[in-house]
C-alpha cells in the first residue's frame, strides 16, 4: 500500500466528469523548496495537468486538475515516489471532478509562506488548535459558549457562511491579526471555532490565536470543502455556496459546481440575483464595481479582445492562447519572408 492510499478520489455524484480535480495543503518543513519547484513543474507539465502550487519553507498548497490518470501519478510523486519523500505524508487532500478544465495553466510558485500571515508566532509545525471532524461541526457550533469566526475573506464570506459566524470583513489575510486584537478577548471568548474553504487558513489562525493567549480554540478539518463534501444538505448548517478559486467560481454541496460568476472587470463573485442588478454588463461591470472607471475601460478592452479572439477561432487565455499568438506571430513572419522575397526578385 502506497502512502497515499487513504487520498482515493471519492464516490461523488459528478465523478463521471472528464477533469479530475485536486486540492492539497501540508505544513511541513521544506527548506529544499526552491529545489522542488522544477522537477515539480515538469512533472505535471508533461501530463497535462494544470493549476497552482505553493511551495514554501513552512509547506506546500495549491489545487490542480488534469485527468484522473495524470492526478493520481501526481499523488504518487507528492506522497510516496517522488523527492518530497514522506513529508507530506497525511496532508490534507479533497478530491472533485470538472466538466470543463478549472485551469488556464500550470504554475509553481516559491512564496515565504503557503498562507500569508506575516505572524511568525503562528506555527502550525508547533502548535495547532483543536481538529474537529465536519461530522461533529454542527454540534460544536451550536453552543452557545463558542464563537464561531470565518476567517475567509468578505467577498468570499458573502457567497456563503456557517450560520451565526462572525464576518471579520477582511479583504487579506493578515488583516486577521487587526480583527483579533479588536474584537476578540482570551479572558472573555474562552473558546473559539474557526473554519475556512479548505482548512490551512484557519489551522494557520488557530496557532496565532494560541500564541496570543487563548485557550480552546477549535478550527473544521478540511474546511467548508470537507463539510460540503461530508454532511447531508439536510443536515448541513451552511446556507450559500463555497467560493473556490477557479473557474468553478462556488461548489455546493457534493462538490457540485455552483452557480456563482466572476465579474471580469473586479473578479469579484457574483450571485444570481446580482448578476440581474442594472449595474451589471457582462464583461464591463458590477454592482461592486460599477463606480471604478479604470476597471471598466480595462474590462471593456478584455472583452473587446476576447470577442476578437472568438472570431478568429482561437483562445484569449492560458496556455492555448499562448499557442495561438505564437502560430501568429511564425504566420506573420512568414508572410514577411514571401513578401521580402517577391520585392527582391
Amino acid at each position: 500500500m502506497t502512502a497515499h492510499s487513504s487520498y482515493s478520489m471519492p464516490s461523488l455524484p459528478q465523478e463521471n466528469h472528464p477533469y479530475k480535480v485536486m486540492a492539497l495543503y501540508k505544513f511541513a518543513a521544506l527548506p529544499d523548496a526552491e529545489r522542488l519547484k522544477a522537477p515539480l513543474a515538469a512533472f505535471c507539465c508533461a501530463r497535462g495537468i494544470k493549476g497552482t502550487l505553493i511551495l514554501a519553507p513552512e509547506g506546500i498548497n495549491g489545487t490542480l486538475a488534469g485527468t484522473p490518470e495524470a492526478i493520481g501519478q501526481l499523488a504518487d510523486y507528492l506522497f510516496a515516489s517522488g523527492p518530497f519523500g514522506t513529508r507530506l505524508t497525511g496532508a490534507e487532500v479533497k478530491y472533485s471532478s470538472a466538466e470543463t478544465a478549472p485551469f488556464l495553466r500550470m504554475k509553481v510558485r516559491l512564496k515565504p509562506e503557503i498562507v500569508t500571515l506575516r505572524a511568525p508566532e503562528a506555527d502550525p509545525n508547533r502548535q495547532v488548535g483543536t481538529y474537529v471532524e465536519p461530522e461533529d461541526w454542527n454540534a460544536l457550533i451550536a453552543r452557545n459558549d463558542v464563537v464561531l469566526v470565518d476567517t475567509r475573506n468578505d467577498y468570499e464570506v458573502g457567497l456563503g457562511t456557517f450560520q451565526r459566524a462572525l464576518d471579520p470583513q477582511t479583504q487579506s489575510f493578515v488583516e486577521f491579526k487587526d480583527y483579533v486584537a479588536q474584537n476578540l478577548d482570551p479572558q472573555r471568548d474562552r473558546k473559539v471555532a474557526m473554519f475556512c474553504t479548505g482548512g490551512i487558513r484557519c489551522e494557520k489562525a488557530s496557532s496565532y490565536l494560541l500564541s496570543q493567549g487563548f485557550e480552546e480554540v477549535f478550527h473544521l478539518k478540511g474546511g467548508i470543502l470537507k463539510y460540503l463534501e461530508t454532511v447531508p444538505p439536510e443536515d448541513s448548517r451552511f446556507a450559500g455556496e463555497c467560493f473556490v478559486f477557479d473557474e468553478r467560481v462556488s461548489v455546493g454541496h457534493g462538490l457540485e459546481p455552483g452557480k456563482a460568476s466572476l465579474c471580469r472587470a473586479c473578479r469579484h463573485p457574483l450571485t444570481e440575483a446580482e448578476r440581474r442588478h442594472p449595474d451589471f454588463h457582462e464583461g464591463v461591470s458590477c454592482p461592486h464595481c460599477i463606480g471604478d472607471k479604470a476597471k471598466h475601460q480595462a474590462a471593456a478592452e478584455r472583452q473587446r479582445q476576447m470577442d476578437l479572439a472568438g472570431q478568429r477561432g482561437g483562445a484569449h487565455l492560458g496556455d492555448a492562447a499562448a499557442e495561438d499568438a505564437a502560430r501568429r506571430r511564425a504566420l506573420k513572419k512568414a508572410r514577411a519572408e514571401q513578401s521580402r522575397l517577391a520585392n527582391k526578385n
